[in-house]
């Protein structure tokens, strides 16, 4: 039997498939998803599905099939089996995820439309931070915001956050729950956690994944006056007429059109390197911008813990050229006797894992 794990993006289309006993890999691949600027195109997921399902072969020996959900809200706290009025309680969340979640949850509707016999499990990315201690769940906003309407940090990334963290505590040979560890996740989107005994105390991502580090299109910490600003402009721009209309172009700007991309006109980091290497002031700029963001997160973190028992890079930026971990980690003295681990990202294998968990 096997466990068939998708892991969609606004970019990418991955799957993955195991076997259900060793959670050996059996067969993977990945396709581009082309970007619509109307959004999630459900007959394009339905094309690629149907040709993830030609590439695996034998769908009768499929036990389960998963799928990573970015955000699960305050009612998805770990996970499981997704049924049909599951999907329909987690259309509400789109607007938490708006890069990830919809095309989640069109993976979803995909393996209900091809596999109706198989069951789906969905693993929510929030589900690991369900436990964040108050002082560091909750903003300092009126009270009744958090009790009334949820406003609180959810944390995103929790599945590569939990993959990192075990597969480092393996290799110090620390146990996961008796460790303090801080994880990195930089990729497109970027986020820094602080672990201590396999629980996080701590996470850079909030409510929505645009708090915390400098990322790709997303600024992370920015003074909450600047976004009121940019609002109260935008809506000043369209004569003061169409608050709906500045709002969503103010996502637009905070979720596709800041951090390094803002900063340099670059929207992939390799061509980052090359530009910021050549001497290209705006790419120097927004390099020097993310490497100085996450140093102050460290530290922060290294604080919190009262030391770590390693530091440890996932994701392709974090796991990719050794050039970033260096400009990291040069110049923090207090990092210096902390081991500096390397876990290769593999999202779907944690997904099977957790899958694998409930099925036995």
């Amino acid at each position: 039997m096997s466990i068939l794990v998708l892991n969609l993006g606004s970019t990418s289309f991955k799957f993955e498939l195991f076997d259900s006993d060793s959670l050996d890999s059996l067969k993977k691949g990945e396709f581009e998803l082309e970007a619509d600027e109307n959004g999630v195109n459900q007959g394009e997921i339905d094309r690629l599905f149907r040709e993830a399902l030609r590439q695996v072969g034998d769908v009768s020996q499929l036990k389960a099939v998963g799928h990573r959900i970015v955000h699960g809200g305050s009612k998805y706290l770990e996970a499981k089996e997704i049924n049909t009025q599951e999907i329909y309680e987690l259309e509400k969340l789109k607007s938490l995820a708006p890069l990830h979640n919809p095309y989640n949850l069109a993976g979803i509707k995909s393996s209900n439309k091809y596999l109706p016999e198989v069951p789906d499990f969905a693993v929510f990315d929030t589900a690991f931070f369900k436990d964040l201690p108050e002082r560091a769940k909750i903003y300092p906003l009126p009270y009744k915001y958090y009790e009334e309407l949820n406003i609180h940090k959810f944390g995103f990334h929790g599945i590569s956050h939990k993959f990192a963290g075990q597969e480092a505590a393996r290799e110090i040979k620390v146990p996961f729950n008796r460790s303090k560890l801080i994880t990195l996740h930089l990729g497109g989107g970027c986020s820094i956690t602080a672990i201590e005994k396999g629980k996080p105390i701590d996470t850079s991502m909030g409510l929505t994944p645009l708090e915390g580090l400098m990322m790709m299109t997303r600024p992370g910490d920015v003074d909450s006056g600047a976004v009121l600003e940019l609002l109260k402009q935008q809506n000043e721009a369209k004569g003061g007429q169409n608050l709906t209309e500045s709002l969503n172009e103010l996502d637009k700007i905070l979720n596709y059109e800041s951090g390094i991309y803002g900063i340099s006109g670059r929207d992939d980091y390799l061509n980052l390197l090359k530009a910021a290497n050549f001497g290209e002031k705006r790419a120097k700029l927004a390099f020097e911008m993310f490497i100085y963001r996450i140093k102050k997160y460290i530290g922060a973190y290294l604080a919190v813990l009262g030391g770590a028992d390693a530091i440890v890079f996932t994701g392709q930026i974090g796991a990719g050229r050794p050039i970033t971990r260096k400009k990291i980690c040069d110049g923090l003295k207090i990092i210096e006797k902390i081991p500096i681990i390397v876990v290769k990202p593999h999202e779907e294998l944690a997904i099977a894992r957790e899958i694998k968990n409930l099925l036995d």
